[in-house]
């Protein structure tokens, strides 16, 4: 049989993204920063774009320095404990860092004792002279051993006190200039917002201060806390020093969730005479997107809050198991639009600054019908046990599957506690064993 040509109609369907459809997918899922650097790019190319920053104002501290500047006469307000012991994956840390600093034995006996001392803040909770006093050592062997360790990243780990603390990050940031330094001599006046009479006892003028006071605010008072090994994955990078939320607690009415603006500019469309139509649409294009971002991300983080206020004022402990369908659900999102929501995003909160897929945790049924915890909240659990572990006899992970499971009912597989300990840069039992001091 001859083969003869033939014409063939067939109908199919493809979804395709338009250009502007990407670009808001792709906004939607970028941090702060990054979206500012785009935006910044963008407004470079495209004059009908105008990026206005919004500087905060002197008062308005982020909440992580909630509390931060009540001993200093400050207008703190209450805080809620960061924690009952330091976050066994600090201690895990500074050791492991303190190992790679090559002590002799009586130096690193120093530094063991020193990072025993570590408040969950990542401040030291006794001073340098009573250290020394109960290793029966000078205290300036002490001073000398401090100093090396207050090298170790993060910035302001080991620090004094608070002015301590942000002195060491100025120095790491190459900002420690001598009206910086005199600004760290007078925190008290920094605290009160008397910015007139610091600039004074200065010798700078108000303006040189406000720029140091903006250099400040993006520092962390407790470098310490984003160890707390109880939130999410002990992998994730550490949040950004300006976060995209922002959380307040109400007291009784639960947590007030607002908008970091001064992380990310205003987007505004401006035209011109010589109105390039392309452009303009590009620039209304750009700032529906990122409006729609703003507006997503709020609606995101509210109902995060609403689900997760224990967990807010507690800690990871009291973290709630949630999913990102169930999120999606109650917003009437799709989970694959929470998910890109969450990417990049940081909210801060009085107990530190937290990425927001950190608040998700699968459940973990116990033996009991109807219990359940979060993953996140087993794995803080977990590192409690450990903290409160005596350090010359440190817990094997059979002897931490059973302490757990007398404590929450739940008993979790040998693999998958040894897999939670790792994820919060624990180390096994014999390479926490640390003689007595």
């Amino acid at each position: 049989m001859a083969n003869s040509p033939r014409i063939n109609l067939t109908q199919t369907q493809r979804l395709a993204l338009n250009p502007s459809l990407q670009g808001a997918i792709g906004i939607l899922r970028t941090d702060a920063a990054g979206l500012t650097r785009y935006l910044e790019e963008q407004a470079a190319a495209n004059p009908h774009l105008r990026l206005d920053r919004v500087l905060a104002p002197p008062g308005d501290w982020l909440p992580r320095w909630r509390g931060v500047f009540e001993p200093l006469g400050g207008r703190g307000g209450a805080e809620p404990d960061l924690a009952p012991a330091t976050s066994p994956s600090l201690i895990a840390h500074v050791l492991q860092a303190i190992a790679t600093l090559n002590l002799p034995a009586r130096a690193r006996r120093i530094a063991e004792a020193l990072a025993e001392a570590l408040e969950p803040s990542g401040w030291l909770a006794r001073p340098p002279a009573a250290i020394a006093a109960g290793l029966q050592m000078s205290e300036a062997e002490v001073s000398a051993v401090l100093d090396r360790l207050q090298t170790i990243e993060p910035a302001g780990l080991f620090a004094r006190d608070l002015a301590d603390c942000l002195r060491l990050q100025a120095r790491e940031a190459g900002v420690l200039d001598p009206i910086m330094s005199a600004i760290l001599a007078n925190l008290p006046l920094l605290a009160s917002g008397d910015f007139a009479r610091l600039a004074r006892a200065c010798g700078a003028t108000e303006a040189e201060v406000l720029a140091r006071f903006r250099l400040i605010r993006g520092m962390d008072p407790k470098p310490g806390a984003s160890f707390d090994a109880g939130f999410g994955n002990g992998a994730l990078p550490p949040p950004p020093r300006e976060p995209d939320l922002l959380a307040r607690p109400l007291g009784t009415a639960g947590w007030e969730i607002a908008l970091n603006r001064s992380a990310l500019p205003t987007v505004k469309v401006q035209r011109s005479e010589a109105a390039d139509r392309a452009a303009l649409a590009i620039a209304r294009g750009l700032k529906q997107a990122v409006e729609a971002r703003n507006a997503t991300l709020l609606r995101v983080g509210r109902e995060i809050a609403a689900r997760q206020q224990v967990a807010l004022s507690q800690g990871p402990a009291a973290l709630e198991p949630m999913t990102m369908a169930e999120v999606g659900a109650a917003l009437d999102l799709h989970e694959s639009t929470i998910s890109r929501v969450v990417a990049g995003a940081a909210i801060d909160t009085p107990r530190g600054t937290i990425w927001l897929r950190q608040m998700f945790s699968g459940a973990r049924s116990g033996a009991i019908e109807g219990q359940s915890l979060s993953a996140a909240a087993l794995r803080h659990r977990l590192a409690a046990l450990i903290a409160a572990e005596d350090p010359a006899r440190p817990l094997s992970d059979a002897r931490l599957v059973k302490a757990l499971a007398v404590e929450t009912g739940i008993t979790l597989p040998r693999r998958t506690l040894a897999h939670y300990r790792e994820l919060a840069g624990i180390p096994a039992g014999p390479r926490r064993k640390r003689r007595p001091g």
